[in-house]
């Protein structure tokens, strides 16, 4: 298990490299100014998917990971995503 600050350090490296510096900045102002549960919010994104398309979207994202060299790590409770 990883530290909470090794989290938040994982955190800004991806959305900076993802959004640039300014969007990464505006979306953690965004978090923190606006009431958000992430699991509700999670919850509706795939709820017009089926099973089988929710796995092969997972699997894709999984692959595509591993072509870039973001293979799992394998944490305390199995593989964990980069």
């Amino acid at each position: 298990m990883i530290t909470d600050t090794e989290i938040r350090i994982k955190g800004v490296q991806i959305l900076t490299e993802h959004l640039g510096d300014i969007e990464a900045e505006r979306f953690i102002a965004l978090i923190q100014r606006e009431p958000f549960d992430y699991t509700k919010w999670r919850q509706g994104l795939d709820e017009d998917l089926s099973i089988e398309e929710i796995s092969d979207k997972a699997m894709a994202l999984k692959e595509n990971a591993t072509e870039q060299g973001g293979a799992p790590d394998q944490g305390q409770n199995g593989p964990v995503e980069k």
